[in-house]
């Protein structure tokens, strides 16, 4: 048998339970900072120049990394003989300045600083005869 409490909904209806008011600031919490976000051991940092990615490669030397950037979208995998075999991808929103960006991997972290590429100034001034 079940039993359940009859409340009337006047009682509850007019204001939120503490409860709910805890969840509810957990999850602005978690949720309200899009600037740093982690997933299965890359962290990603963003400001307005460039994207940093951090990410946990145990066990690989620089000579067996590989990344590649084409336009938006950014490549890493390891070499064929490799200890561990890893293939990631990434597209970012914006183009990536290949020529700008760098990547460095020290104790086991590789760290990727993607910076965005300037749009070109493709404006034309005319000159009025």
């Amino acid at each position: 048998m079940i039993f359940a409490p009859m409340i009337r909904r006047a009682a509850y209806a007019s204001a939120p339970r503490s409860s709910d008011l805890a969840l509810q600031r957990f999850l602005m919490g978690t949720l309200a900072t899009p600037a740093r976000a982690s997933t299965a051991g890359v962290t990603v940092a963003r400001d307005d120049k460039a994207t940093t990615l951090q990410l946990d490669v145990p066990g690989l030397a620089r000579e067996q990394l590989q990344i590649s950037i084409d336009g938006n979208v950014v490549q890493l995998q390891s070499v064929e003989g490799a200890p561990r075999q890893l293939q990631r991808a990434w597209e970012l929103a914006n183009a990536i300045d290949a020529a700008a960006s760098t990547a460095k991997l020290e104790n086991g972290v590789l760290t990727l600083t993607l910076v965005r590429q300037v749009p070109a100034d493709k404006s034309v001034q005319l000159v009025v005869h």
